[in-house]
């Protein structure tokens, strides 16, 4: 009898240092990604029945064994995502940890709503007209900037992590709260609304970053003389609004009555037209003191524009544009010749 308990223990001794051993053994079980998702409250022996099902771990008992084992470990709900071979311990550290997938949204300096509209769509997590449906709720934004008509240039071009369940409005608190640090880190008494909306004119008009503030100064200084900023960007954001535009500048389009046309309005927009990154902010903030009107690109010079005070010079830098690009039709006197292949009729 003493043997044969001898034996069992024995035997159970050799089971017990198996299946330690084998807790630490990495194993791939799937030859594609595998992902899986455990809602809030899926037990323990659940996930190990999941991940073993797909591959994740070779046996569910050893999710089990390693709850006896941890018994206050946590195991959090959200979406994983399994690529390489692991361990049935690596697997529980994860799920401890939360290490949860997520999907990157890179939001580039000067999209506007309706381009971030489309790339959060393009993922396939948000429908575009839910994301221009939370981005028109202006109350995130209402105590810093009460003129807002929607969260346009509040929703800080960046790189956020969503997941599945993501909502619109989640994803545009968020932006809007990455905004507010950034806009604190400035520690400026300025208007926020004002400075973001010159912002975002500066942002869609030159993406040299030496010419920020200098474009910022040519509208400042067209401002205080009660110039109109001609700025093609908000007129373009005028088409966009009323969903009519065609991908060029039309004459109808310079004709528009609508008050975002800084062609037809004096003064800046209602409001800005895209979102401006920190170095646009900056250029608001901080113009360059200049007495540039004008600005007009420079043929072949990857962007960069030629800054003038006078009308003539301007028109002197817009003959030398239109032979640079081979145009010969002469462009209207207004604060830059068509630039980025746009054309219009006149």
């Amino acid at each position: 009898m003493k043997r044969i308990l001898a034996v069992l223990l024995l035997a159970a001794l050799g089971a017990a240092a198996w299946a330690w051993w084998e807790l630490d053994q990495p194993y791939r079980g799937f030859e594609q990604p595998v992902t899986i998702e455990f809602p809030k409250g899926t037990s323990t022996m659940r996930m190990g029945a999941q991940l073993a099902q797909q591959g994740v771990v070779r046996w569910g008992w050893q999710f089990a064994l390693l709850r006896l084992l941890r018994p206050r470990a946590r195991l959090q709900a959200g979406e994983y995502l399994f690529k390489e071979a692991a361990s049935a311990r690596e697997v529980f550290d994860r799920i401890e940890r939360g290490d949860v997938f997520f999907y990157e949204l890179l939001v580039p300096e000067g999209s506007n709503i309706f381009e971030i509209a489309r790339i959060v769509d393009q993922m396939g997590l948000i429908k575009a007209e839910q994301f221009l449906e939370a981005a028109r709720d202006t109350a995130p934004i209402q105590n810093l900037a009460p003129k807002a008509r929607s969260l346009e240039g509040y929703l800080f071009p960046s790189t956020y992590r969503l997941t599945r369940h993501t909502t619109a409005a989640q994803l545009t608190r968020m932006m809007v709260e990455q905004f507010r640090n950034v806009w604190g880190q400035l520690r400026t008494q300025a208007d926020p609304h004002q400075t973001v909306t010159l912002a975002s004119l500066v942002e869609k008009e030159t993406a040299v970053g030496s010419e920020r503030a200098q474009v910022a100064s040519v509208y400042v200084n067209r401002l205080k003389k009660g110039m109109k900023l001609d700025c093609d960007p908000t007129t373009i954001y005028a088409a966009l609004l009323e969903n009519r535009y065609r991908g060029t500048i039309f004459q109808s389009d310079l004709d528009s009555r609508h008050p975002y046309n800084t062609y037809r309005n004096p003064g800046l927009p209602p409001g800005p037209i895209a979102n401006p990154g920190l170095a646009s902010l900056k250029a608001a903030l901080h113009p360059a003191e200049t007495d540039y009107l004008y600005f007009v690109a420079v043929a072949g010079a990857n962007g960069k524009h030629q800054f003038s005070e006078s009308f003539a010079q301007h028109q002197r830098a817009v003959s030398q544009y239109r032979r640079g690009t081979g145009q010969t039709k002469q462009t209207k006197a207004t604060g830059k010749a068509p630039r980025r292949g746009k054309t219009r009729r006149r």
